[in-house]
């Protein structure tokens, strides 16, 4: 596998005299000050605590705090995490006077409520979840231990083995909360079953989990010689340290984790047997309807209702069709739409092939996009990122054909950069006329740039540096997508096409989300309404109706959170007119983390209402 490297290290400062801006905080008292930055301490003082529930967590942000330890996965350390959450409330509306608070103080203190809110609300389906499905942890386990677990010493390395040992306990934890679930009427689609087993089938591929020393090596195998072949080369652990480290973690994949995996093997295969071979929505199981609404309000951060959303969707898949029906003509094609979208589907000219050499064409494209809509940030905002990315191929053993493709962020520290991956298995699943598209939303201005402005935020809470809503993250990915568009990209009609088809897919997702489990729509009702209204190849759409069908509501998340943004941004134009600056506008969304849209739009308004009044 070939991995590209493109350095967002944007030191730009030197290209701009302009300065973030921050919103005025008022009161301004020395005791409201005071009042602020003694809750703003004991916030961080409780999101270090909340780090300790999740060991896994700390590794994702470069902490090497209990790096030994694996999180627990029970349903007993949900309801304590959730005691905890509640005892944090009361003891903070027993120790802070809001109203003595500056305005962003009184943010984190109504986003921590906001947080118990949520996983109040989750109590109810605790199990509705679809565990072992596609990506499960049977797949996230070993990717964390392969990408976020760095070995820099023998310590390291002696964590890393104790987290192997760690596999069979939180599968076992897994698996009784998966059978509560299933005992309770709660199953997936059989079709997601067999996604499961076969990921499985790609981590235990190998030895030492076929005991053959003749066979290709497992990616956990593979990545725990390349990690002690490091240390060896750097003179930090000697042969026999090595010998050591190799055998113990070879006898506890072959034996420990093998077993641990043949154990959910054995259990997928039995509750596969009591499945529905349709791919029925959660509109079939027990408290269906309530668990969608629940999940669409938890996934949106705003109060639609389903036939709200499914609405929504139609109106704006009609309005992008036609802007593309104006590019059609300016291309010159004859026919229609439909036939337009065939075209562009099926073309070689808008695939590499998929061969190392295609691949390699197409990650370099990628870069040389990122690398002009790097120099184009400036004028758009003021606070820029210091963090790397890369773009990357998905691992093997968790790589799909047409899965989207997804972006990784690294730590805050910068030790571990974001990462854009791609699923290049099969390269006619990733039309080129789309990568400019993709490369925005998961890159810059996108979830990179989002995201590591949020890390390296220094005046707010730690807590809401890591703090995250679907509606927010993904509406900002699909805004950037668009954004980019007035920064000058997209010159290619045929690129600028699939940036639109890229909104009207998100367009369509509001449609066939609420179609498959507030509507009863079968898969291939929703796959025939995605095809006849997207350029998409139909591999890629078929894989995005699988996983709309057993993650509900996550999918209208994107649209209704870039309307959102879209909704703001227009009516801070309205209201400022000449004296609206888009860069401004620009920090003060990124410059307080990821917001629930609600308080992002109150945000978004003191700012507004602040220039006004300096203005006046």
């Amino acid at each position: 596998m070939r991995y590209y490297f493109f350095s967002v290290t944007l030191i730009l400062a030197a290209c701009s005299d302009y300065s973030p801006t921050e919103i005025t905080q008022s009161p301004t008292s020395g005791a409201t000050v005071s009042e602020s930055d003694r809750l703003n301490s004991w916030f961080d003082e409780q999101f270090q605590e909340e780090l300790d529930f999740s060991p896994q967590f700390k590794t994702r942000l470069g902490d090497k705090s209990d790096y030994g330890l694996r999180d627990d996965y029970s349903e007993a350390a949900f309801y304590e995490e959730l005691q905890w959450r509640r005892d944090t409330v009361a003891d903070m509306q027993s120790s802070f006077a809001y109203e003595q608070l500056t305005e962003d103080a009184r943010l984190s203190y109504d986003m921590w409520l906001y947080n118990l809110d949520r996983s109040e609300r989750n109590v109810p389906f605790l199990r509705h979840g679809y565990i072992f499905g596609r990506g499960g942890p049977h797949a996230s386990l070993p990717n964390f231990l392969i990408n976020y677990h760095r070995v820099d010493t023998a310590a390291d390395m002696a964590a890393y083995i104790s987290r192997l040992r760690e596999i069979d306990r939180v599968f076992d934890e897994l698996l009784d909360r998966a059978r509560l679930a299933s005992a309770a009427g709660i199953r997936q689609p059989a079709f997601a079953y067999d996604f499961a087993t076969t990921e499985i089938g790609r981590v235990t591929a190998g030895a030492p989990f076929n005991n053959s020393d003749a066979s290709p090596n497992s990616p956990l195998w593979t990545d725990i010689q390349s990690k002690i072949d490091a240390l060896l080369e750097q003179g930090l652990i000697d042969t026999s340290q090595a010998q050591a480290f190799l055998q113990e973690a070879r006898g506890i994949l072959a034996a420990e984790v093998m077993s641990a995996y043949n154990e959910i093997l054995d259990w997928l295969e039995q509750d596969k047997a009591y499945a529905s071979v349709q791919s029925q929505g959660v509109w079939a199981l027990p408290d269906g309807e309530a668990y969608y609404n629940h999940r669409l309000a938890q996934m949106t951060t705003v109060d639609l209702t389903a036939d709200e959303i499914h609405n929504i969707g139609l109106a704006e898949v009609s309005r992008i069709r036609v802007e593309m029906e104006a590019i059609r003509e300016s291309v010159g094609f004859e026919g229609s739409l439909q036939d337009f979208f065939v075209f562009m589907r099926e073309s070689e000219q808008f695939y590499y092939p998929s061969t190392d050499a295609g691949r390699a064409d197409y990650l370099e494209l990628n870069n040389q996009f990122l690398s002009a809509v790097a120099e184009k940030l400036p004028e758009y905002f003021g606070r820029l990122p210091r963090a790397q990315l890369e773009v990357r191929r998905v691992e093997s053993f968790r790589e799909q054909a047409g899965a989207a493709q997804h972006y990784a962020s690294g730590t805050p520290d910068g030790s571990r950069p974001g990462v854009f991956y791609s699923h290049m298995i099969d390269m006619s699943a990733l039309p080129i006329f789309q990568l400019e598209d993709v490369a925005y939303h998961e890159g810059i201005p996108g979830h990179h740039m989002q995201i590591s402005i949020q890390q390296e935020l220094t005046e707010v809470p730690r807590f809401r540096t890591q703090y995250r809503t679907t509606a927010y993250t993904e509406g900002w990915g699909l805004y950037a997508e668009w954004l980019a568009k007035e920064m000058g990209f997209y010159e290619d009609p045929y690129s600028d096409f699939g940036r639109l088809s890229g909104e009207i897919w998100r367009a369509i997702r509001l449609v066939v989300d609420t179609g498959i489990h507030a509507r009863q729509w079968t898969e291939g009702q929703a796959v025939d309404y995605f095809l006849q209204n997207s350029p998409q190849p139909e591999t890629a759409v078929r894989s995005e109706i699988q996983r709309y069908i057993t993650g509900p509501g996550q999918a209208t998340a994107y649209k209704i959170g870039m309307l959102k943004i879209q909704e703001v941004r227009a009516g801070a134009e309205l209201a400022l007119g000449d004296a609206f600056d888009i860069r401004e506008f620009h920090d003060v969304v990124l410059g307080a983390g990821a917001l629930p849209l609600t308080l992002m739009e109150t945000r978004v308004d003191r700012w507004v209402q602040q220039k006004s009044d300096s203005i006046n």
